[in-house]
């Protein structure tokens, strides 16, 4: 078996399937009647969300059905099914191919948990943003429901929940580790990261009659085989199951014997010897062809489940092995004794090319939700309705992030014609469009056409970030393309303003002044979104986030630049609270620089452990993947109790009175009782406002009579006397030169989140 190392078969050279005679549905069928609409018998696939159906490029269903569609099958969609029997996944009948099960955009644990595992009470994926219209683990449910309707059917898993739970994973919502979904779902096949290349080719092979058990050669995919079982004879296995591989011991050679060696071969004086060079190049073909025929075995689930030390060693392995350009594939047994079977994982796909992208992006979506819906209003859609996506992939490599594990290191950029294509599109067809588009972005602002300056070095690289602990020579940072994209979008007619809403990588944007100045101009709606995450190295560097010094840089071109344009505009920074390697004194100083620097943060972040991330990793294990992992390697200080999260939370948000009880008990017990106080050198007044205070304490304040504390602004010292009664009395305006609260511009749609406060 070969699996494709470099070329990649082009997404538009597949011959179309003959159900291409119907023609482009106006929406994807979600009933029988819409079916018979469009004059069809069955459908060739049907695929399966736990999100509402919106027929955009930026919901993974919509986009995959309709690449499908262009390949020429007939697909069908069921959205939100009921999952409590299989009835719902019969109404569209049986799929003559496959069904393609997803959780949605979103993991369904992250979509209806907060980081303290509170359900949420809204779904921003659901019409009216009602909650409860999918199940935990929403994956592995619709597969098995799917699988009791028509058995006999293949049965094809992805998107994020698959990608991200692939292999044996640690679970934050159970603590504990579980087993790769693909055998808790009993799914034939699993997808993973952006799996246009392997769904196309795969429709195509079953379509001409491949049974699925047999199709085992196609990058971006997982499956279940036999233990032991190896694609060909021409394959190896490479041990990684422990840590500590103790090899031979070699006596050293003397440097004084006397003795020739006895094993060198003795040539007469009659005799000739036949010496061939093997030239470099052929030594490195040699190696690279026996590397891709290698597959590496991780420690099995049950030893990453009972051992946190061959968990951080797997995950870290795992990563390394994740450019496609040089990973190898991947094997984890499962299970013990005869019920032992290999999780098998090929290498990660091959990213689009820009005519690729094109062609992605270019398909006929409606751009709207399915008219079955009504007027009722989805959050996710009214939040990026109309912004656009220009690039996928992220080349950052933060460990708290999961970017990176699904859409790869690869930046995959579209071309500017297919953009501004686009932005006409929004302009001419959909309805309440004002001529502001919301963002031009993706998962990051301005990464657009970057890329490794040498190919061969971009396909031999294993590192875990272009830009951590610094950026690399070797990278193209070069902004110019996406400077010419912002100017060709907002000189269109009919656009009156372009803004940016994703996150801007700022330690990129400092090596270009230019792009700096053009964004904070023209792109700038009041505030503009980064995310130092921390000012501390500690956790700074368990994050591979630059240091604070890049922040203040960025911070002084964005003030001058905005300055020069006549614009009051504000950075809104981004926090981490209780990350992994992150002390009770790491958050303090965090408090100390937001006082410092006027900011009072009202939406904060606790640290979420989401599967596969290495910070995650980092959180089960309290080792540092980031490093070769042994039993005596770096530790990781980890903040597990939910007294301690809250106070990490609470260090963030230092200025509000519900907090300062808890920040109080803190100071004192770190021996910092010096910033309880009502100066400007203190981070919290001895005072507390009437009725205030009681949700940060962990159990109802009493007075030593026994009796609640009268509703007076009491003042506690820190000395322990205290002062006269003081009253509460409005915010002062801020000062000159202090930002004040940013405002949203009125065309940037609110977050569908942005109601919460944290978590």
């Amino acid at each position: 078996m070969a699996i494709t190392t470099v070329a990649a078969k082009p997404l538009t050279s597949y011959r179309k399937y003959w159900a291409l005679r119907f023609g482009v549905a106006p929406f994807l069928p979600m009933s029988r009647a819409e079916m018979d609409k469009l004059g069809w018998d069955e459908c060739d696939i049907i695929l399966v969300t736990g999100d509402a159906y919106i027929d955009h490029p930026s919901f993974g269903m919509a986009l995959v059905a309709r690449l499908l569609e262009a390949q020429g099958f007939r697909v069908g969609l069921i959205s939100q099914p009921d999952w409590h029997s299989s009835d719902d996944f019969k109404r569209l009948g049986k799929p003559k191919l496959f069904f393609g099960i997803t959780a949605g955009n979103m993991d369904s644990m992250v979509n209806r948990y907060t980081s303290d595992r509170k359900i949420r009470s809204d779904d921003a994926y659901t019409p009216g943003a009602a909650p409860d219209r999918r199940p935990d683990r929403a994956v592995i449910v619709y597969s098995q429901r799917a699988r009791e309707a028509f058995p006999d059917v293949p049965l094809v898993i992805g998107g994020i929940e698959a990608s991200l739970r692939r292999i044996a994973h640690y679970d934050y919502w159970s603590d504990k580790v579980r087993r790769s979904i693909l055998p808790h779902s009993k799914a034939d096949l699993l997808l993973f990261g952006n799996a246009e290349r392997a769904l196309v080719d795969l429709a195509h092979r079953l379509a001409h009659g491949e049974k699925i058990a047999d199709i085992r050669d196609l990058r971006g995919t997982a499956f279940m085989v036999p233990h032991g079982w190896l694609p060909g004879p021409e394959w190896a296995e490479a041990d990684s199951t422990t840590v500590d591989t103790p090899g031979a011991v070699h006596p050293h050679p003397d440097p004084y014997a006397m003795e020739a060696d006895k094993q060198t071969p003795k040539v007469g004086a009659g005799d000739t010897a036949v010496v061939r060079v093997v030239s470099r190049a052929e030594r490195l073909a040699a190696t690279k062809e026996a590397r891709a025929h290698t597959a590496i075995r991780l420690p099995s689930y049950e030893q990453v489940r009972d051992d946190p030390v061959l968990y951080a060693h797997a995950s870290r392995t795992f990563h390394l092995e994740s450019n496609p350009g040089n990973a190898r594939a991947l094997i984890q047994a499962h299970g013990e004794g005869a019920s032992r079977r290999d999780l098998w994982l090929n290498p990660p796909p091959i990213p689009l090319t820009t005519e690729e992208m094109d062609h992605v992006f270019g398909l006929p979506y409606a751009r709207a939700p399915h008219p079955s819906y009504g007027d009722a209003k989805i959050p996710a859609w009214e939040m990026i309705r109309f912004s656009i996506n220009i690039m996928r992939g992220c080349f950052g490599g933060c460990t708290f992030c999961s970017i990176t594990e699904h859409e790869g290191r690869i930046i995959q950029s579209r071309s500017e014609a297919s953009i501004l294509h686009e932005i006409e599109e929004i302009r001419d067809k959909t309805p309440g469009f004002t001529g502001v588009i919301s963002d031009l972005g993706g998962p990051t602002a301005n990464m657009y056409r970057m890329a490794c300056k040498d190919p061969q070095i971009e396909s031999s690289c294993r590192r875990l970030s272009c830009v951590y602990p610094g950026i690399c020579e070797n990278l193209g940072t070069d902004h110019a393309p996406l400077i010419s994209v912002y100017r060709k979008a907002r000189a269109l007619p009919g656009i009156k303003k372009i803004l940016i809403s994703s996150g801007l990588r700022y330690d990129l944007a400092v090596r270009s002044p230019e792009y700096v100045k053009e964004l904070v101009t023209h792109h700038v709606g009041g505030y503009l979104k980064i995310a130092p995450e921390h000012t501390q190295e500690g956790p700074l560097s368990k994050m591979m986030k630059p240091g604070i010094g890049a922040y203040e840089r960025f911070k002084q071109m964005f003030d001058k630049f905005s300055k020069e344009a006549g614009k009051e505009q504000y950075l809104i920074p981004y926090f981490i609270a209780a990350h992994p390697g992150t002390t009770d004194e790491d958050m303090l100083e965090l408090a100390l620089w937001l006082k410092k620097n006027g900011f009072r943060l009202d939406q904060v972040q606790t640290f979420l452990p989401t599967p596969l991330a290495i910070a995650t990793a980092m959180w089960h294990t309290e080792k540092n993947p980031l490093r070769k992992v042994t039993t005596d390697s770096e530790g990781v200080a980890v903040v597990r109790g939910g007294r301690q999260r809250k106070l990490h939370k609470a260090f963030l948000r230092y200025h509000d009175p519900e907090n300062w009880p808890l920040l109080r008990e803190a100071l004192k017990a770190m021996g910092r009782a010096d910033l309880i106080g009502p100066g400007k050198r203190h981070l919290i007044p001895p005072w507390q406002p009437a009725g205030t205070g009681t949700s940060s304490l962990p159990h109802r304040q009493t007075t030593h009579a026994g009796k609640r504390p009268q509703k007076l602004c009491k003042a506690v010292s820190p000395g322990g006397t205290a002062p006269a009664t003081r009253r509460t009395t409005p915010a002062a305006p801020a000062k000159p030169g202090k930002a004040p609260p940013a405002r949203r511009h009125p065309d940037v749609p609110r977050h569908p989140l942005s109601r919460r406060k944290g978590g």
